[in-house]
Order: C-alpha cells, then sequence, then structure tokens
C-alpha cells in the first residue's frame, strides 16, 4: 500500500512519456496487489490465532459475555475496521485502481483519468488511515487501556 504512494508514483510522475508511466503503474499495481492480498490473509490468521489466545480460547469468542466486555468490545470495532479495510482494499484493487490506470492509459490527461486516479488515491489514502486506527486498537487489546 505505502510501497506504491511512496516510492513507485513519485518516480513516475517525472517519466516521460506519460502513457509509459500509466503502464508502469499498471504493472506495479498488479504486482503489489498480489503480495499486499497475502499480507492481508497473514494478518488475519495472525489475528484469529491472537483472538482466540488473549480471550481464553476460541470457544470464549462465542461468549456473550466477551463481547460486552471493554475488551470484547474493542476488539469488536476492530473486526468492523478490518472488514472495512478489506472492502475497500477489494473495491480499490479490483474494481477503482485497474479503471484509473486503463483510461490512464489511454490518455493520463483526460477529465476522466484524472478523475479516477483521484478516487483511487483517496482509496488509498482512507485505508492508510484505518489501518493505522487498527494498529492502535491492537496494541490497546494487547497491552491493555487502562
Amino acid at each position: 500500500m505505502i510501497a506504491l504512494a511512496a516510492v513507485v508514483v513519485p518516480v513516475l510522475r517525472r517519466h516521460q512519456p506519460r502513457r509509459d508511466a500509466m503502464q508502469l503503474l499498471h504493472d506495479s499495481g498488479l504486482r503489489l496487489r498480489s503480495l499486499g492480498w497475502a499480507a492481508l490473509g497473514l494478518l488475519v490468521l495472525s489475528g484469529v490465532v491472537q483472538a482466540g489466545y488473549r480471550s481464553g480460547g476460541f470457544a470464549a469468542l462465542a461468549s456473550a459475555a466477551l463481547w460486552t466486555s471493554p475488551w470484547g468490545q474493542l476488539l469488536a470495532a476492530k473486526l468492523v475496521l478490518v472488514g472495512t479495510i478489506l472492502c475497500l482494499a477489494g473495491v480499490h484493487d479490483f474494481r477503482v485502481g485497474p479503471q484509473a490506470t486503463r483510461v490512464s492509459r489511454e490518455d493520463p490527461e483526460a477529465p476522466a483519468a484524472l478523475r479516477l486516479r483521484g478516487r483511487a488515491s483517496w482509496f488509498g489514502r482512507v485505508n492508510l488511515l484505518l489501518s493505522l486506527v487498527v494498529v492502535a486498537l491492537g496494541v490497546l487489546l494487547a497491552r491493555g487501556f487502562g
């Protein structure tokens, strides 16, 4: 997520012709998408294991007492944010991002291309912000919040 925005995009902004830059952005995005989804899968898997471990076992995750406790409510908030991140990432990676690069490869300066690239950029920014909140919630869940 950050690699594309922090490394690839700034380099490509100086690249001419712009159509070639858009093709490179598309190719980089496809490669990083595979890595990003693999990382998200590992994070979800490790999160499930940690939730089971820290809640006192997987059976405890089905307990209403857990979900009404402050720790359980914090976990629920984190899970909602993780679900939101996954949904936004899916829309960005499989709909908005490819559409933006397709239109931009045809004419990088077209109003539709600029609008779609801006939309894709906002998806990434919102996901980054939500990811930072998820990290903070993870720290609170692991270290306590009292």
